[in-house]
């Protein structure tokens, strides 16, 4: 009877040997998980080559405008040809930063912040204003054609001349100006809440002078005050906190011969914005208050 109690001992733990050796141990789970993940890592990454790769080839054709009258040999309009390697989310702004950093250091185009707020890459993309570091390649047909804004005196390859357009924004004194002035040093000037809705889309203005480009009567008339003056004279006339004779006088600026009855209601200017300011819907309501402003009942 003794004798056989070891035995089945024997027999049990054998089979629970077998059982662990069948089993797979925590640790294995966890090397074989890490391999798994390894694997996926590395296929993800050859993907990433692969399709990197393949942007390499692609290459993107630029036709770009150049001028330099400083330089003799340059002084004739031209355009210069770059292919530029395609990457995805490459922007018209990035594709001439490559030409010039990789082909030509002379290529001049004027950028800041390359997030579509400082309004300095306003160029001529295929036919139309826009600005360069906001357009990407990829919804442009080859080869892309960039030149600087039309209706401006051009300073050299890409870059405009913009004081008369800055002249023009001042021209409306684009600040502003109230007579009623809170009684704490501390207490803000309210503003309710339906007003700035009104003149919300005014203040995005970011004086890039793609509609000033854009419009047939600012190319013939020199005085013409201009779609973005305008839009700015809007922002203040139609903020309710202003005084009432600042916006006298404002109208008075924008009523008069080369202010908004110039505007022949094209929609150029609001079809260019990169903001999507209604700008000619701005002109429009600026004349109805000009109207108003005049009528007289005595």
């Amino acid at each position: 009877m003794s004798t056989q109690i070891p035995k089945q001992t024997e027999k049990a733990e054998e089979t629970e040997a077998e059982t662990e050796a069948e089993t797979p141990s925590k640790g294995d789970e966890r090397r074989a998980e890490k391999r798994r993940r390894a694997d996926e890592k590395r296929r993800q990454r050859q993907a990433e080559e692969a399709e990197k790769a393949a942007a390499d080839e692609h290459t993107i054709e630029l036709r770009v405008f150049r001028y330099d009258p400083d330089v003799e040999g340059k002084q004739e309009p031209r355009f210069d040809t770059f292919h530029v390697p395609f990457e995805k989310g490459m922007t018209v702004l990035d594709a001439l930063m490559y030409a010039r950093d990789t082909y030509d250091s002379s290529l001049t185009f004027r950028h800041s912040c390359r997030q579509a707020i400082c309004g300095s890459d306003a160029m001529f993309v295929n036919g139309g204003q826009k600005l360069a570091c906001k357009t990407q390649i990829s919804e442009l047909d080859e080869p892309v054609r960039i030149e600087p804004l039309p209706h401006a005196e051009v300073t050299k390859d890409l870059v405009v001349d913009m004081e008369h357009f800055y002249d023009q924004m001042e021209a409306v004194e684009p600040y502003f100006q109230t007579n009623d002035v809170p009684d704490g040093e501390l207490e803000e000037q309210r503003q309710s809440r339906e007003n700035r809705e009104k003149v919300k889309m005014s203040t995005r203005c970011i004086w890039c002078g793609a509609c000033m480009s854009s419009c047939n009567i600012a190319a013939g008339d020199n005085e013409y005050l201009g779609p973005a003056a305008i839009n700015k004279a809007y922002r203040f006339a139609m903020d309710e906190r202003e005084g009432e004779d600042v916006k006298q006088k404002r109208l008075e600026i924008i009523e008069q011969e080369h202010g908004v009855w110039r505007c022949q209601t094209q929609f150029s200017c609001t079809e260019v914005c990169p903001k999507d300011i209604p700008l000619t819907e701005h002109i429009q309501e600026l004349k109805r208050e000009a109207v108003k402003n005049n009528l007289k009942f005595w």
